[in-house]
């Protein structure tokens, strides 16, 4: 069973979508193209500069034979194009628009005539070091351009039907596939920076073609074993060809940080997610669609120990991954999530809602659903601004404005959302992101629909069934379904009930009370359909004071502020500077107030008297035994954590100290 037709109703997200179509993809197809006359910053003080112009457009232009001229940026500027596309495939199904489809079309022909007639594609290889070609994989992206490519060429051919999009994507991974794999004629590599294997999956899906899959299986199956690729036949490759450029460096000294890479031990031999968070969620999002279109349990065990370690061990309560800045963007060790240097980049919880949906897919636990959910309402969004046009490489839980300013290892938290970053690849994948959020509402199987997310929806299976949700969530936790078959239709409906409303919800079905008991976080409607029926669904909305494990050192003592899905913040705008001086009692009232004025979307405020400590020494004093601690009783207002930094800006605090 499938569902033939989709259409998001939602005020939140049909809210965000039209941001995307409207402001978004307009102002980010100006900045590839050089047109926009903004300030491009570095996302840390450490970064490669490449701040001067965006020219992933140009580069591509370059490289087709258009224009003349050099590659500029990062060597994986290609992908920032080829997010636009796929966003924009994603846009057109929602908001049909002859003059982006016309423009995007356009892009395709260069692309195509980009591309070489083996299927290969890199411009900057192609601009500026064409016999660099396969020979330092591990580095230099050539993989991950091509498998974002593949990603977007997929998508524009679902929605537009354009075979050169699909037959440039087919091209390239019939390319990928004469490369690399077992035979001794091909090379036995894999790339540093995983995401062709995600990609060809898609792929595979779509052409039918075995090969695709056969291939990503094969790069996930070969990394991290011996002798490794990154070291000893890439090694071979660069010393023959004296690879040694300003963009890879000195390639014929390998990188020893294999952890890094996820490249030091065999995937299934992983115990934990370890380096770069994005390398490692892209991989293990490929890692558990391969798993799942070829049955290998052993790499979906694989899939679900990492996922339990990531979840359980390593995230923070935004959903953000990867706690080590600024040079590592990766994973530390167990219960290190510290929140005034987290990192937690955008693309990272991006990767993690990609994650959980092909989990989701793969086994039927709300525990995916519970985690898309918290990256969806929090981690993700907080990347972009309400206009659309300021973004978020670093999502941290904590701010101070002149430690950012003066404290080199703070450099990559930013107090206001830039214009554009010389490494861009969180805009445009929140932009995709956001744009196919319809494909995360439902998860179909030959027997049963499982409502996975409430978004507001009107849905038709070919089943024969219409399910029409609707509510105002996350703000009211009240929501509807009307399930109207044509005829009698036998299915389940299944319905993930969040693990914050677990210990209290209400089910009706025709006006009638449902009791059941939940399967793996499900709520199971097994019934014969016919007409319209009418299921509500009543979930816990009270404020909830979330702690942390008492191994996450930067949490102890203190408190998260939660109201359904979305974890809270206080912000200096309405609550003075000095935020750490502030806590709330184990017991506080919250006030919860409908707030359609302070941002751009309707949102959520609430408010609670708390306590502030005003001097804990004696004045003129740094320390001293005979302080008197003096506080005063504080108003404190509590925001969407998404919502901060869209007006003035100052501190912000996640974790609250409770007294």
């Amino acid at each position: 069973m499938q569902f033939k037709d989709i259409k998001v109703t939602d005020p939140f997200w049909t809210k965000y979508r039209d941001i995307v179509k409207t402001k978004l993809i307009p102002y980010q197809w100006s900045v590839i193209n050089d047109d926009k006359d903004i300030a491009i910053e570095k996302e840390n003080a450490g970064a490669y500069d490449a701040v001067e112009k965006s020219h992933a457009v140009e580069n591509l232009k370059i490289a087709a034979g258009l224009v003349k001229g050099h590659f500029y940026g990062f060597w994986f500027q290609d992908s920032d194009v080829y997010k636009w596309l796929e966003a924009v495939a994603y846009a057109l199904r929602y908001a049909p628009d002859a003059e982006l489809e016309g423009i995007a079309d356009s892009l395709i022909d260069i692309i195509a005539q980009a591309q070489e007639p083996d299927g290969y594609l890199d411009t900057y290889i192609q601009i500026e070091a064409p016999t660099h070609k396969w020979t330092h994989v591990s580095l230099s992206h050539e993989l991950y351009v091509m498998g974002h490519y593949i990603e977007a060429g997929v998508a524009y051919y679902q929605t537009t039907g354009n075979q050169k999009a699909l037959a440039i994507a087919k091209e390239m991974g019939d390319c990928i596939d004469a490369n690399f794999g077992p035979e001794e004629n091909k090379m036995h590599g894999y790339p540093g920076h995983p995401e062709v294997e995600l990609a060809l999956a898609k792929l595979a899906d779509e052409t039918g073609d075995a090969k695709y899959t056969r291939v990503a299986k094969y790069m996930i199956d070969q990394r991290g074993t011996h002798p490794n690729n990154f070291f000893e036949e890439q090694l071979k490759n660069v010393q023959t060809k004296k690879i040694e450029d300003p963009y890879f460096g000195d390639a014929s000294q390998p990188d020893p940080d294999a952890p890094y890479f996820q490249n030091d031990v065999p995937v299934r031999d992983m115990q934990s997610a370890e380096g770069h968070a994005v390398r490692m969620t892209y991989l293990l999002t490929g890692m558990a669609h391969v798993a799942r279109q070829t049955g290998d349990e052993s790499l979906m065990a694989a899939c679900q120990r990492l996922w339990e370690d990531i979840t359980q061990r390593q995230m923070y309560v935004t959903g953000g991954i990867g706690s080590s800045a600024p040079n590592g963007e990766a994973f530390t060790f167990d219960y290190d999530l510290p929140n005034d240097t987290a990192y937690a980049e955008t693309c990272a919880s991006c990767a993690m809602a990609f994650f959980a949906k092909q989990m989701r897919d793969g086994r039927q636990d709300a525990d995916y659903g519970d985690v898309l959910e918290r990256e969806l309402y929090n981690g993700t969004i907080s990347g972009m601004s309400l206009d659309g046009e300021h973004f978020f490489y670093v999502n941290p839980l904590e701010v101070d404005p002149e430690a950012s300013a003066k404290d080199p290892m703070k450099s990559h938290v930013k107090v206001q959302r830039a214009a554009w970053f010389g490494c861009a690849c969180c805009p445009p994948n929140l932009a995709r992101l956001v744009a196919s959020v319809d494909q995360y509402i439902y998860t179909v199987t030959d027997d049963a629909i499982y409502a996975d997310q409430f978004i507001g929806n009107e849905t038709t299976f070919d089943n024969g069934v219409t399910i029409a949700q609707s509510g105002n969530f996350p703000w009211s936790g009240e929501v509807t379904f009307q399930v109207r078959a044509a005829g009698s239709v036998d299915t389940i409906l299944a319905i993930r009930i969040p693990a914050w409303s677990r210990h209290n919800y209400q089910v009706t079905v025709a006006g009638k009370p449902y009791a059941g008991v939940l399967d793996h976080g499900y709520l199971k409607i097994k019934q014969t359909w016919s007409g319209t029926t009418t299921i509500t669904v009543s979930l816990d909305m009270s404020v909830q004071e979330i702690h942390a494990d008492h191994r996450i050192k930067d949490d102890v003592g203190k408190v998260a502020i939660q109201r359904g899905p979305v974890v809270y913040a206080l912000e200096e705008a309405d609550n003075g500077k000095h935020l750490q001086a502030n806590s709330v009692a184990a017991d506080a009232q919250f006030t919860v107030t409908e707030d359609n004025s302070t941002f751009a979307v309707p949102t959520v405020q609430l408010t609670t008297t708390g306590t502030h400590t005003d001097a804990a020494t004696v004045p003129g004093t740094l320390y001293g035994a005979s302080a008197t601690v003096l506080t005063h009783a504080q108003p404190l207002v509590f925001i969407p954590y998404f919502a901060w930094a869209n007006r003035t800006p100052g501190e912000m605090m996640v974790w609250v100290y409770q007294h």
